[in-house]
């Protein structure tokens, strides 16, 4: 299981541990990873991802994990987070085509 943010893609990264004596030797820094069950509006469904803590912050922030994914890069996500986004937009442009013809 890689050490990698799913929606994110923060994952590790490498510095140095610094002795009393000034001596620097290899380390990683892992991220805080846990694992989150997310709720999406739009398809109705729950998704347990693995996502960083800073993530679960913005996603509180932007309003939620649909409007997340939509905004979010393509590169960035995984791939289980890019089928949850193309599942996504597919429901988004079928509600949008259903309430078109409501309204014509």
């Amino acid at each position: 299981m890689s050490r990698r943010c799913e929606l994110t893609g923060v994952g590790p990264m490498v510095g140095h541990n610094v002795s009393h004596s000034n001596i620097k030797t290899k380390r990683r820094f892992l991220p805080a990873l846990s694992p989150a069950t997310l709720q999406s509006d739009a398809l109705g469904q729950s998704f347990r991802l693995r996502i960083s803590n800073a993530a679960l912050r913005t996603l509180d922030f932007r309003g939620g994990l649909d409007i997340f994914l939509v905004k979010a890069r393509d590169e960035q996500l995984s791939p289980r987070a890019l089928k949850i986004k193309r599942q996504l937009k597919a429901k988004l442009a079928e509600t949008k085509t259903a309430e078109a013809k409501t309204a014509a």
